[in-house]
């Protein structure tokens, strides 16, 4: 507008038009009032200082939990559709009973939030970084955990999609359980770029008073509140000797709900696993087994596993059981090849050493403390309080057993372990072709372990039960017998020293070696005959043994061995208490012989060093009678000799054992 113009305006009385942005807000004002709060909020917005909210925030933290909760740093927001908040040296304290002051700390936290779905209440946490958290964990039987707070907080709890954890460290103590845990916690880059951060483990402490370490590593901890997804992870422990591999997934993990976990145990010795997880086993070489692990309840299940108990295979099903008075161990075990001295370990005796065996540096410096000993008996003390501590009910099946010298077949076994109250039955063995059936109870209810034994032979073939007799190789016949025993005592050789009871054992119809009947009677006329010809067979008429069991010592009642050239009868003791032999056999022949040098045989030693002679003072005798009588005249030699027989048959009647 021109001066001209204004002046026209001036004398008509009107005023002259405002200029530009004036008449913009004088034709908007309300508008213009946005605008000016906008650009205050702005202003505002810019020179705020967030660390006012820092009290409210405390506040309402300890509100919730019980607990005081500082931000001693800035505190700062970045605004946006989805906003970032950080907050610098952040402090929460723990219960008022734990060993640390602070249940976490943080250096710093960076939390990203989405704006638009508070307005819905919907609190979505798509990122948390975490900068050198300090996690103490602590449980207490009085307490239970320091994750227990004493006020609840309500509502639902924040959606989170990610978390970062730089240089994390993680504690975790229960001194009543002598457990202390201490591990370092990193993220590694995910493989999808969408998916939550893993994270590195790496630590150790003490388990139970038992020092171990752990690396692995896991899905991000986020996963962990999530009862429906499985969550997966791969960690490697070692406490001692001992190694664990898990591998696989959880569901639930904060309530233990269900794992499905490939499990892999190995270590020099299982009974290693006694302080660890306290399930008794007595010891073993060294093993490695693999398997599914499984929780139902109370009960872990250690399924479908596999693997090596030191020269014998292993497989089955395994569970243990929590939620009793004591652990509940049970197991259906299946060997298809059994190292029989495997099995040491029960009756309290190491394995065997050497070429092809395996064991351990601890077994086998009891081995060689076992071989330096005189006696043979193992002598190796039951743990009473392993045998009260856990209750077990585990079943065996061996297909072969590998046990050189012994004439062993196959096994099956029942063991029952209730309260103290150990019961084997059955304890079954194929042996030589027939098999050999045991039930025994061993009470260790009380300070001295009381022992009872009921065994059955029935059908052992004569032949297989002497494989280092080269005569007896072809002996034709069944063996049989029975064993009852009961004794006192804490290790095998105070049980059996201890004993009472019954020992028979006998044979009925069969055939053995001529020429070994001879020697047995030192008959050089008929073993000269059958060195010259050949042997042959003869019938066995029968053959028996019965012995009283007093107080750890075996009395022959009666002893024979019946065959139609000879008859073998035996007297004497055999002290299981002392491991002494004692016994007299005599031969008494049903024919006759021109040049015998018949005497008893003598069976003495100890039973690590048996020994079996004739009676030199009773050869002596007749080789001087031989001597004089042909000093009068040289043919006269021949009577000192002679064998007039016969000799009578045993009584077989009463004596054989089917």
């Amino acid at each position: 507008m021109s001066a001209s113009d204004n002046a026209a305006a001036d004398s008509a009385g009107q005023a002259p038009p405002a200029r530009g942005g004036f008449a913009s807000i004088r034709r908007h004002p309300w508008l213009s009032l946005l605008g000016v709060i906008a650009l205050a909020i702005v202003a505002l917005i810019a020179l705020w200082d967030w660390n006012w909210f820092k009290g409210p925030i405390e506040r309402q933290v300890e509100a919730r939990t019980g607990r005081k909760f500082d931000i001693d740093g800035n505190l700062d927001v970045d605004l946006g559709r989805v906003s970032v908040i950080r907050a610098d040296g952040l402090s929460f304290a723990n219960a008022p009973w734990a060993k640390q002051p602070m249940m976490a700390t943080a250096q710093r936290l960076e939390l990203a939030i989405e704006v638009w779905p508070l307005f819905k209440g919907d609190i979505r946490i798509p990122d948390i970084r975490l900068t050198q958290p300090r996690v103490n964990l602590q449980t207490d039987p009085k307490h239970g955990g320091n994750w227990v707070f004493e006020r609840g907080g309500g509502g639902e709890l924040p959606r989170f999609r990610k978390i970062w954890i730089q240089d994390g460290r993680m504690e975790f103590l229960d001194p009543a359980g002598k457990t202390d845990i201490r591990l370092s916690v990193k993220s590694r880059q995910p493989r999808r770029e969408d998916a939550a951060p893993p994270v590195e483990v790496d630590g150790g402490g003490h388990w139970k008073a038992n020092r171990f370490t752990l690396q692995g590593r896991a899905e991000s901890p986020l996963e962990l509140s999530n009862s429906q997804k499985p969550y997966r992870l791969n960690l490697r422990a070692v406490a001692g000797a001992t190694r664990a591999h898990a591998r696989g997934e959880l569901v639930d993990p904060f309530h233990l709900r269900d794992f499905d976990l490939q499990f892999a145990l190995a270590g020099k010795n299982l009974a290693d696993l006694y302080p660890l997880i306290g399930v008794a086993i007595p010891p073993t070489p060294p093993y490695a087994l693999d398997g599914r692990l499984r929780r139902d309840g109370v009960r872990w299940n250690y399924d479908d596993f596999t693997g090596k108990v030191g020269d014998s295979d292993l497989a089955g099903d395994a569970s243990v059981d929590t939620g009793g008075p004591r652990v509940y161990l049970r197991a259906d075990l299946i060997s298809k090849r059994l190292d029989f001295d495997d099995l040491a370990g029960f009756i309290g005796a190491p394995p065997q050493t050497g070429r092809g065996e395996s064991t351990n540096p601890e077994l086998a410096a009891q081995n060689a403390q076992l071989d330096a000993k005189p006696k043979l008996l193992p002598d190796t003390p039951y743990r009473l309080d392993k045998l009260r501590s856990m209750d077990a009910d585990v079943k065996l099946k061996a297909a072969r057993i590998n046990a050189p010298g012994w004439p062993l077949d196959d096994m099956q076994a029942h063991l029952l372990l209730e309260n103290g109250l150990l019961k084997l039955d059955p304890l079954n063995f194929g042996v030589a072709d027939g098999d050999i059936r045991s039930n025994i109870t061993m009470d260790a209810r009380n300070a001295t372990i009381r022992t009872r034994a009921d065994i059955t032979a029935r059908g052992l073939t004569l032949s297989k039960l002497l494989p280092e007799v080269k005569l007896a190789q072809d002996a034709v016949g069944k063996v049989g017998g029975r064993i009852v025993l009961s004794g006192s005592g804490n290790s095998i050789a105070k049980m059996l020293g201890s004993g009472d009871g019954s020992i028979a054992v006998g044979m009925g119809q069969g055939q053995i070696s001529n020429l070994l009947m001879e020697f047995a009677g030192i008959d050089l006329a008929e073993i000269l005959k059958f060195k010259l010809t050949h042997d042959r067979k003869i019938p066995i008429r029968c053959a028996f043994g019965d012995f009283a069991v007093n107080d750890g010592v075996m009395t022959a009642q009666s002893l024979a061995f019946d065959t139609s050239d000879t008859v073998l009868v035996g007297a004497g003791t055999i002290s299981l208490r002392e491991e002494k032999l004692d016994l007299t056999i005599r031969a008494r022949p049903k024919d006759r012989s021109f040049l015998s040098l018949r005497a008893p045989l003598m069976v003495t030693g100890t039973f690590k060093q048996p020994n079996a002679r004739p009676d030199y003072k009773r050869l002596g005798l007749r080789g001087a009678a031989a001597i004089a009588l042909g000093a009068i005249a040289p043919p006269a030699a021949l009577l000192a000799t002679l064998e007039l027989g016969p000799g009578k048959d045993a009584g077989c009647a009463g004596h054989v054992v089917n």
